[in-house]
């Protein structure tokens, strides 16, 4: 299974509490919801469909999954959500117990064997093993070089600082842009895949 991130991200690199203002408040980040007056319907809908159509299962973090979780089952009847609701789900997580993955089809991986079980998981054939949000988690993925496609929605906005999905570990990894689609809010979705030097 490949695996490919999607995230909504600003000009400054930002990823954290695109969604609403009380999604993720970590270091006092205030501009939760921030993503909102940049969707453009008609370029990240086809965009999700799309992903959703090749993605056979979801990889969260905790704190992503019980966002998610706390969202979509609830929207029942929608193609989208009911996709979303039926996909095998993953949560890395040391915290949550087996009794608190109440949103359908969830399986707990414990944050001392993630990496070891994403790479098995990556190594099976199948559709796409899709991830949004999750930063602490796709920060590692990168890392380790396991991300197989970032598809990054771009938001005209500077945030100053907040949570990011890039390592900081000095580490240079080439990608190579494969597509970009610009909505008329200004968003812009860009795929990119790893790239070979030279």
């Amino acid at each position: 299974m490949r695996i490919v991130v999607s995230e909504f991200i600003s000009l400054d690199g930002v990823v954290q509490a695109p969604g609403g203002p009380e999604e993720d408040t970590d270091g006092g980040f205030a501009h939760g919801g921030w993503s909102h007056p940049y969707f453009d319907e008609e370029v990240l809908g086809p965009a999700f469909t799309e992903g959703m159509e090749r993605a056979e299962a979801l990889l969260y973090g905790r704190r992503t999954y019980l966002t998610m979780a706390g969202a979509w089952p609830e929207r029942a009847g929608d193609p989208f959500a009911d996709r979303l609701n039926s996909l095998k789900k993953y949560v890395v997580t040391d915290t949550l117990g087996d009794s608190e993955l109440t949103w359908n089809n969830t399986e707990r991986v414990p944050g001392s064997e993630a990496v070891a079980r994403i790479r098995a998981l990556r190594e099976r054939e199948g559709g796409d093993l899709a991830m949004m949000g999750s930063p602490t988690l796709v920060r590692t993925l990168i890392s380790e070089g396991l991300v197989d496609e970032l598809q990054l929605i771009v938001m005209p906005v500077l945030l100053g600082g907040g949570k990011s999905i890039f390592p900081e570990d000095g580490g240079k990894r080439p990608f190579e842009l494969v597509s970009t689609v610009t909505g008329k809010t200004g968003v812009q979705v860009c795929v990119y895949r790893p790239a070979t030097e030279g």
